[in-house]
């Protein structure tokens, strides 16, 4: 399984302070069938703890995800801040999601290699 953050989602985990190995959790528990909302065509959404505090509390993270191959975190909010996403941004992220997971790995590390995706 392969875990990348976008560029956009890098700035945000940096400026909240989630750590990888949070985000690796989110992963590890969406690959265990405990996938917090199932959007479809490839987007979930998953819980990641503030630091300090539980998920409840946390942030919500948006991730185009294919079981066993490849997650990409692409998209973070808190709670407090919003209450979900848009449906316009839902059918932009399964957009993406479409096109990402049809990615070869040669086209992934060369998006990583660009700096447009850090892996994890």
């Amino acid at each position: 399984m392969r875990i990348f953050k976008n560029t956009w989602f890098c700035r945000f985990a940096r400026d909240q302070k989630i750590t990888d190995h949070a985000l690796r959790d989110a992963v590890r528990r969406a690959e265990s069938g405990q996938i917090d909302a199932n959007l479809g065509g490839g987007v979930v959404k998953q819980r990641v703890a503030r630091p300090g505090h539980g998920k409840s509390k946390g942030y919500r993270t948006v991730i185009l995800y294919q079981a066993g191959e490849r997650a990409i975190f692409v998209y973070g909010f808190s709670k407090s801040e919003r209450g979900n996403i848009r449906e316009d941004e839902e059918k932009q992220f399964k957009k993406m999601a479409s096109y990402v997971m049809e990615l070869s790995e040669k086209q992934l590390n060369e998006l990583v290699a660009m700096g447009k995706f850090k892996e994890i």
